[in-house]
Formats: C-alpha cells, sequence, structure tokens
C-alpha cells in the first residue's frame, strides 16, 4: 500500500471526529464538508469514488446547483492540507485522482478503524485460541480507539448511515467483551460499566443479560431480577413484545439459583500471565492497604455527557502496548474541571480495585504543593511507615511506582501548577490511571491526552441552575433564566454562585437578577456567594503571569470586538507581530484567552470583564487612550491599503489622516477578504471611538475608517453595521462640533441610503457633504460626493441635472490631476446620456472611461467600465460585446467578493439576453442575481432581479411565474418608493394581469 516516510508521517481518525494528524501535529480539515468528504474516501479504504457518488453522500437531494464545482474545491483544498509540501513525482501521491474519481490511498496502520478492526481479529483469534485474558486486554485496546460518536463533525446522508454502522459495531465488541470477562470472573469489575451500558442502550437484550449474571455472580439476586423486570416492562412499553429466549431463560435459571451460574472463585487483581496462580506471595499486594481518598462526588453534577464518556473510555483503556492511561483536563478557573474529574473518578470506581489516590496540588497560589511532599502523603496512605519513606524526591517516586505496579489504582491530581509538578507522581505501570487538572493546557505531559474544557451548552447550563435554585421557580421563568446563565457565560462556577444566592431568597425571582448581572459594572460583584467568587478564581491565574503576560491580559480586554488578530494586538501592545503571537499563545496555554482559529483571539466574556477591572486599576488613563489609539491607527492604516488597491486612482486614500501601519495588501480579493473577516472588530473599535468620553481624540481616525471601508460596503455584507456605525459617529461629531468627521460620516450614511434605495434621503446627505466640503476646501471626497450627486439625481430620471454634476466632478478630477476620477465620471455618464436619447454619446463616454482605467492599469476601475459599456452596447443592439464586457466584470466582481455589483451585473446579463431572446440564460442569470440579493439583504436588487426574472419567465411562456415575480418586485419598489415601480406596473397591465 501506498505511504510515507516518518517524516510527515499521516494519521486519521473517524471513530470519534474526523481529524488527520501529520507528524503528531493536527491537520485543520476546515468545513464539515471537507470533512465528511474525507470520512468518505476514509472509509472507501483505497476505492475510488466518483463524482456522483460523493455528493449523493455529502449532499443527499439538497444538493446545489453547483455542487461539483464545490466538490472540486473542497477535494483541492483537502489535498493542500493533508499534502502541503510534497515535492512532485517523490512519492505518491495521497489522495488521486481516478478516472472521473478520488480515491485515498492511505499508509498501511493509518486509520483507527483499520488498527481497531486488527485489534478485534487478534482478540477473536485469542480468544479461540483458549486465552480469553489476551483477547479482553486486546478488545479494550481496540475499543479505546473510540473517541465519542463515529463521524463527528461530519454531515450527509452517507455520514448519517455509517455513524450508525460503526456505532453498532462498538457496540457488538463491547457485549462481545463483557462476555469474556464474566468467563475470566471479572463480573465486580464490569458491573458499573453494563449498568451505564444498558441506560444508553435500554432495549439491548444481551447487555441486560450480562448484567443480570453480573449482579448475580456479585450476590445481588434481587437486583438481577430487577433487571429483568425492569426490561420486560421497557420492551413491552416501547416495541410490544416479550424478552427472548435468552432473558427468559437466563430469568428463570436466577429465580432456580442454578449452579451452573456461579464462579467458583474470580481471579487475584494482577498483571500475571494467564496460568499464573499469583496468589500466595506473602507479598501479594492486597496486604497494602486501599486508599480511598477521593473528595465527596458533586451530588448535583450535570451535563459533560460526552466528555465524562470519552474519560471512562480512556480510563478504562488498560493495554500494556499504550502505557498508563492519562488524562489532562485544562480550562479557566470555574468551568468545573474539578468537578468532572471527581465526578469520572467516582464513576470508574470499580475499575480500580484497589483504591484511589488524591492530591491538591496547589498549582495556582504561592504555596503550590511539592511533588516530593504529594508523594509522602501517597506512600503513607500505601502503609509505608513515615520513618523509611526516603527524601530525595527520585527515590520516592521510584518507590511509588514499585507499590503501583501489577495494581489498579486511579490517581487524581488536581490544579497542578506544569508538567515538572506532575511527572513524579504519575504511575509506571498499566492497571493505573490518572486524571491530571489545570488551568495550563500540559502540552509537555507525555503520553497525556489532552481535554480542553470549554463552558457548558446553554441547555447544559440550565439544568445546573435549575438543580441548584429549584426546579419549579426555573421552570416558571423559563426565559429569564436562560438570560441569566448566558449573562453568566455559560461557566459553571458562575452559574452555581447565581443559582445558590437565587436559592437563598425566596422573595427573588429569576426575572431580578437579570439587570443586576447586564450590568458590566456590577456584574463580577453579583458573582459571589459565601467563598465563592468568580473574581477570586480569575485572581489566581492572573497572579501567576510575568510581567509581560500580565500587561497583554490587561491592554487586550480594552477593544470592544469580539476577538482580535495577531496584528491589531501587536499595534495595541506596540510590539512586533511574531512577539504578540508569542505572548498570545502563552496566555492561550494558562487558560486566560481563547484561539478560536489561527491568528485570532477572544476572552471569555467574565474574563474580560476582570481583565478589564484590573486595566483600570492598574494602567494610567494615558495609556489606555494610547493603546485604543495604537488600535485605531492599525485599523485605519489596513483600510487605507484596502480601498487604495480597490480603487486604484481614488483621492480619498491620499486623503486620510493616517498614522501609524498596518496590513498591506498585493490584491483587491486578499483587500476584500480582510475586511469581511475583521468587519465586526472594525465596528466595534469605530463605535468605541464614538462613545468614548474623549471623542476629539479617537473619532476622525474613526470617521477616517467608515470611508476607508467603502469596498466592503459594496459587498452587502455589512449594511447595517454601516448603518448603526455611521449614525453613531455622525451623533459623536455633531455633539463636539467636528465638522471633518461629520463630512465623513454623512458620506458614508449617504452611500448607505443609496444602497438602500433611498434616494432622497441620500440625496440630501450628498449635498450636505458637499457644501461642508466647499466651506473646509477639504478634498478627501469632494470628487467622490460629486459623482455621487450626480448617480442619485440620475436614478430619480433627471438626466440633464445628473450631467451638470457629473461635469462639476470631472472639472475637480482634472484640476487634481485624477485620471481614474475623470474615467469613473465618463463610465457613469454614460448611462445618462441614454437616458436623454443620445446612445452615440453614451458609447463615446463609455469607451473612453474603459480606455483610461485599462491605461492606468486599474483593475477594480476597469471592472466598473466595463459594467456600464456593457449596458450602453446591450440598449444599442450590440448584443455579443454587452455579454463579453459583463462577463468579464462579473469574474473580478465575483473573485473581489463585491457581491452588491455580482447582483448587479448578474441582472444586466439577464436583460441582455432578454433582448437577444435567450430567455433560458436569461432566468440563470436573473435567479443567481435574485439569490445574491436575498444573501446580503438587498431590497432594491431583490427587486431588480424580480423584474427582469418576470421578464424571462414571460418569454419562456410560463405566465403565472412570470406574474408572482413581477407582482412582487411591484411591492418592493412601492415600497422603496422607486420610479421603477411604475415600469413593473405598465408591464402587469400590458398582459391583463392587474386589474384596471
Amino acid at each position: 500500500m501506498a505511504g510515507h516516510g516518518m517524516d510527515g508521517e499521516l494519521r486519521f481518525a473517524v471513530l470519534g471526529p474526523v481529524r488527520a494528524w501529520r507528524s503528531g501535529q493536527e491537520v485543520d480539515l476546515g468545513t464539515p464538508l471537507q470533512r465528511s468528504i474525507l470520512g468518505m474516501l476514509l472509509l472507501r479504504e483505497g476505492r475510488a469514488v466518483t463524482p456522483t457518488e460523493m455528493i449523493d453522500a455529502v449532499w443527499g437531494e439538497d444538493a446545489p446547483p453547483r455542487a461539483l464545482g464545490a466538490l472540486r474545491t473542497y477535494v483541492s483544498r483537502l489535498r493542500t492540507v493533508l499534502e502541503p509540501d510534497r515535492p512532485a513525482r517523490t512519492r505518491p501521491e495521497l489522495l488521486t485522482s481516478v478516472g472521473r474519481g478520488y480515491a485515498l490511498r492511505l499508509p498501511d496502520g493509518a486509520l483507527d478503524l483499520t488498527r481497531f478492526e486488527r485489534g478485534i481479529i487478534q482478540a477473536e483469534t485469542a480468544r479461540k485460541a483458549g486465552r480469553p485474558a489476551q483477547a479482553a486486554e486486546e478488545m479494550r485496546a481496540a475499543l479505546a480507539l473510540f473517541e465519542g460518536e463515529p463521524l463527528a463533525g461530519a454531515v450527509g446522508p452517507y455520514a448519517d448511515h455509517q455513524r450508525d454502522r460503526l456505532a453498532e459495531r462498538r457496540l457488538s465488541v463491547v457485549e462481545t467483551l463483557m462476555d469474556v470477562d464474566l468467563q475470566l470472573g471479572n463480573h465486580a469489575a464490569i458491573v458499573s460499566e453494563l449498568i451505564a451500558l444498558t441506560a444508553d442502550h435500554p432495549l439491548r437484550e444481551r447487555l441486560r443479560a450480562q448484567l443480570m449474571l453480573a449482579l448475580y455472580r456479585c450476590g445481588r439476586q434481587g437486583d438481577a431480577l430487577a433487571v429483568f423486570t425492569e426490561t420486560r416492562l421497557a420492551l413491552i412499553d416501547e416495541l410490544g413484545v416479550e424478552p427472548g429466549r435468552e432473558l427468559t431463560t437466563l430469568h428463570q435459571r436466577i429465580l432456580a439459583a442454578d449452579p451452573e451460574l456461579a464462579v467458583s472463585a474470580p481471579p487475584a487483581v494482577s498483571m500475571s500471565e494467564p496460568g499464573d496462580d499469583g496468589g500466595d506471595d506473602e507479598e501479594s499486594p492486597h496486604e497494602l492497604p486501599r486508599p480511598a481518598q477521593l473528595p465527596a462526588a458533586v451530588n448535583d453534577f450535570t451535563g459533560r455527557k460526552e466528555i465524562v464518556g470519552r474519560l471512562r473510555t480512556l480510563l478504562s483503556a488498560q493495554s500494556a502496548h499504550e502505557g498508563v492511561p492519562v488524562a489532562a483536563i485544562c480550562g479557566i478557573g470555574g468551568v468545573g474541571k474539578t468537578a468532572l474529574a471527581v465526578h469520572v473518578a467516582h464513576q470508574s470506581d470499580e475499575q480500580f480495585p484497589d483504591g484511589q489516590l488524591y492530591a491538591d496540588l496547589r498549582g495556582y497560589t504561592d504555596e503550590a504543593t511539592a511533588p516530593e511532599s504529594a508523594l509522602g502523603a501517597f506512600l503513607r496512605a500505601l502503609g509505608i511507615p513515615p520513618d523509611v519513606i526516603p527524601e530525595r524526591l527520585p527515590e520516592r517516586s521510584a518507590l511509588y511506582r514499585s507499590l503501583l505496579a501489577e495494581r489498579r489504582i486511579l490517581v487524581l491530581l488536581d490544579n497542578a501548577r506544569d508538567a515538572a509538578q506532575v511527572l513524579p507522581l504519575l504511575p509506571g505501570t498499566p492497571g493505573c490511571a490518572a486524571i491530571v487538572t489545570s488551568r495550563v493546557k500540559l502540552a509537555d505531559l507525555p503520553s497525556a491526552r489532552l481535554i480542553d474544557l470549554d463552558v457548558m451548552e446553554p441547555d447544559e447550563a440550565l439544568s445546573l441552575f435549575a438543580l441548584v435554585a429549584g426546579p419549579e421557580r426555573v421552570a416558571a421563568e423559563h426565559g429569564a433564566a436562560m438570560d441569566v446563565v448566558a449573562a453568566c457565560g455559560f461557566l459553571p462556577l458562575a452559574v452555581r454562585i447565581v443559582a445558590a444566592r437565587l436559592a437563598a431568597r425566596p422573595s427573588w425571582t429569576v426575572a431580578s437578577l437579570v439587570p443586576r448581572l447586564t450590568d458590566e459594572q456590577r456584574r463580577l460583584d453579583e458573582l459571589r456567594v459565601g467563598n465563592l467568587a468568580v473574581e477570586a478564581t480569575f485572581a489566581l491565574g492572573y497572579g501567576q503571569l510575568d510581567t509581560a503576560q500580565a500587561r497583554a491580559f490587561r491592554l487586550l480586554s480594552l477593544p470592544n470586538g469580539p476577538d482580535i488578530s495577531a496584528g491589531a494586538a501587536a499595534a495595541v501592545l506596540s510590539m512586533s507581530t511574531l512577539e504578540t503571537e508569542d505572548l498570545l499563545e502563552s496566555l492561550v496555554d494558562a487558560s486566560l484567552l481563547e484561539a478560536p482559529a489561527p491568528g485570532r483571539y477572544r476572552f471569555h466574556d467574565l474574563l474580560k470583564l476582570f481583565a478589564r477591572r484590573t486595566l483600570e486599576k492598574t494602567e494610567r488613563p494615558q495609556a489606555r487612550t494610547m493603546a485604543l489609539r495604537r488600535l485605531l491607527g492599525f485599523y485605519l492604516a489596513s483600510c487605507q491599503s484596502a480601498h487604495r488597491l480597490a480603487y486604484e486612482g481614488s483621492m480619498i486614500s491620499d486623503n486620510l489622516v493616517v498614522v501609524g501601519s498596518g496590513r498591506v495588501f498585493t490584491s483587491v480579493d486578499e483587500a476584500v477578504a480582510w475586511l469581511i473577516a475583521e468587519g465586526d472588530a472594525l465596528f466595534a473599535a469605530i463605535n468605541q471611538a464614538a462613545a468614548a468620553s474623549r471623542i476629539g481624540e479617537h473619532l476622525l481616525p474613526a470617521a477616517d475608517m467608515l470611508v476607508a471601508m467603502e469596498p466592503l460596503l459594496e459587498s452587502g455584507t455589512h449594511t447595517r453595521e454601516f448603518d448603526q456605525a455611521t449614525k453613531a459617529t455622525l451623533a459623536a461629531a455633531q455633539r463636539i462640533g467636528d465638522a471633518g468627521s461629520e463630512l465623513r460620516a454623512r458620506y458614508v450614511l449617504g452611500r448607505v441610503l443609496f444602497a438602500g434605495n433611498q434616494l432622497a434621503q441620500a440625496e440630501e446627505q450628498f449635498r450636505i457633504v458637499h457644501e461642508l466640503s466647499v466651506a473646509r476646501e477639504e478634498k478627501v471626497v469632494t470628487g467622490e460626493v460629486r459623482n455621487a450627486l450626480a448617480v442619485v439625481v440620475g436614478r430619480q430620471r433627471r438626466h440633464t441635472e445628473a450631467l451638470t454634476w457629473f461635469d462639476a466632478a470631472m472639472e475637480f478630477y482634472r484640476a487634481n490631476g485624477v485620471p481614474a476620477g475623470e474615467a469613473l465620471v465618463l463610465s457613469y455618464s454614460a448611462r445618462e446620456h441614454l437616458g436623454l436619447g443620445r446612445p452615440e454619446d453614451a458609447i463615446a463616454a463609455a469607451e473612453k472611461g474603459l480606455a483610461i482605467f485599462t491605461e492606468i492599469g486599474s483593475g477594480a476601475g476597469t471592472a466598473r467600465a466595463r459594467y456600464h459599456l456593457g449596458i450602453v452596447l446591450s440598449r444599442v443592439g450590440r448584443i455579443a460585446e454587452a455579454v463579453h464586457h459583463h462577463a468579464e466584470c462579473l469574474a473580478f466582481f465575483r473573485a473581489s467578493k463585491q457581491r452588491v455589483w455580482e447582483q448587479r451585473v448578474c441582472s444586466r446579463l439577464a436583460e441582455t439576453f432578454i433582448a437577444a431572446e435567450r430567455y433560458g440564460d436569461a432566468v440563470r442569470h436573473a435567479e443567481q442575481a435574485l439569490m445574491v440579493s436575498r444573501e446580503i439583504g438587498h431590497p432594491y436588487g431583490e427587486a431588480l432581479s424580480l423584474t427582469v426574472l418576470g421578464k424571462a419567465l414571460r418569454g419562456m411562456g410560463s405566465v403565472s411565474r412570470s406574474t408572482e415575480c413581477l407582482r412582487q418586485a411591484l411591492d418592493i419598489f412601492s415600497r422603496l418608493g422607486a420610479p421603477e415601480a411604475g415600469d413593473v406596473r405598465a408591464i402587469l397591465d400590458s398582459t391583463q394581469v392587474v386589474e384596471s
């Protein structure tokens, strides 16, 4: 089978989330659809899969029109992430094309499912050879490869079917393992496991029979009979059937106390080989005390079902080949690490008959427990007299490991500081297991399975809240209760504290907590009860930071955005990006920051409040002001770079007041993609600047950002955010008398209004902007606002006035030597010439505008010029040329994610095809325009698309569909007050659909 050497070795997993690793590092597999495609290829075991099979498997009946193209894109991305550095022709390709399909040529043993099946074959061989102990060991090792629900993260019919198949396969092996354990006399050890299994699969009669037999052999005849009664009732209630012969016969034999059901004596708990009596030695491990040091179980523990299952599976994986199972649970303070660890440890009690050891390592205090101190306590608990315990750490650790050899003991190490503190306390031989909790990600702890514990799911948090506060009170105010746990950030400690406060105050309602918790200034103060306090828990972690980490933790809480990029964080901290990334990754390792995506960082909501409170206590106002100024400077410089690429030759970029440096982009696609990715953070910074107490320090950079973000406005993805941020900036500018910021905010507000077809309001804003520009002699948007005024009055069909404004814009651009501005005016003015019945002038203007843009090398300008030229050529009947220009600019707008322009071009192409009586092509482009306009929430574009779609459908003879589209368009145009409403009404009247 094709494979790779150790450099770049690949491993894959489907027995849990679909995952892949290269050289031990996990690979980001991308979207669920990509994971689904990879999962299918993995399960086909090297056999080729056709594109049709893959589309049916992933999308089923809901496949999109362009599914094949999307499939090829996903396969290409998978090739890139799986083999990013594959040298050409030096080794076989992993993901290869076979005919029209694809196949995944896996290295031997690279897939966990393959290793699972091999393990089961080995187990069956040992079982048939009369070696049941070896068979059980092989099966447990194989089952340990399951890490939750098979194919988790994959979607589609194929994944659903295979998920069920693999789950059934696992359960079948578990049943066989239970039979082997019963044969070995391990009935006491598997009772708890069988109880959990039958709870999850109550109608599985084989598991029920195994539980009955295990209970009977433990001397619990009454419990065994109760299982039969419970099973019978469940089968009758759910399926309307009686138990099968196996279960009924076993029930009768238990009632009769059949001696053949008993076993003579269970084997000694040891690691001896089959056939070794292992029992009479005076040094037998059973002569030592059985420690039981676990803290009391949390009686209201709730949720975490999937993680509990993973941990129990890990702890039960007792294989000499894989060593000692070690689970390292990490997460922020208050997320419930200790509660989870203690809960799982108690549930696993019967798996560790020789006891449990527990130590609070106090890793987040100034008095962290030394490893030798913890070992001393462990050795005393294991029966070693204090006077013979060695002094030095190495000797203590060696004695400890020797005592644990050939025993089954669970070690719980709570609140660890780092791996160095933990290593001497870990057992050395299989049979034992360890759970470690820490706020630090113990990535350097050998062989540990890292469990990064996140906050609760909303329903889990609500269940915990109800358990502590009282189910009746919570059920009566369900909505308010959800608001409360959301304000707690779904952090278990915070939820528990608030619930305890409510439980202790019968006169309070759940709703009365909501205003207390929504006030960010008071929220942390509300999250304390008795000795529990969220702030105190966070302070322990903060106290372990060094000076640079603590400063970064404080200052990064200043921006209001939902997250922050490494580049923006570097600006806030006034450091290089590389230094900043190292620093922020150390905070991620300390569970004080989260990394939702490579190069992006965020706080948990409550941690951000704590960090801001600490910032206000520690940093002087001037330091906070400078940090925000640096952030705005970075964002503005980056937006300026994006605007300069998207609008080559525009004067706007050169007239922005930029202080500092930012991202530099090499293409329009890259620039617009950055604006879209950073959109939420950019608007948060603008709104924060507008609301700042000393507004004058930050408002002009924020207003300049709005203007420079114009390419994002063209994408159509953030219209509402532009509207809100622009109005907030305008209000702030008027409040302090900042005319420069007012001018910029009104210009962008006019663009937003125009995009919504609010033409009269847009014209009003543009006229005010023009007056301010002339009065202040500010050139930042003078040419653009004159051009905008021309377009907006032209849209209202005041063509002569529009040409007057175009002439004014042309005069400004020529006076300032801006050929791109001249080209822009020529391109846009062509449509006004058409409106006045001058097609020759329209063609001349549009062609000249295109020639100038082409000469200066402006990609964005050329695309816009082609758009207008295509409209003119279509109107004069030069169809082929019109289609050519529109197809060219459509490719540009799609690549640069300018969705508004994409919608416009698709509509125009549809109109052109209608003129050529190519109605099928017209319908296709009109439907694409309609889809885009609805996706970006563009009512005017939607109405235009519906209009042209109605015309195309009428041409095809689909009268009823055509009429429905035209009526919808009329409704939207009428609501917007657009003049096109009259045009659509005339079309409907002409077909005698609308009653006179």
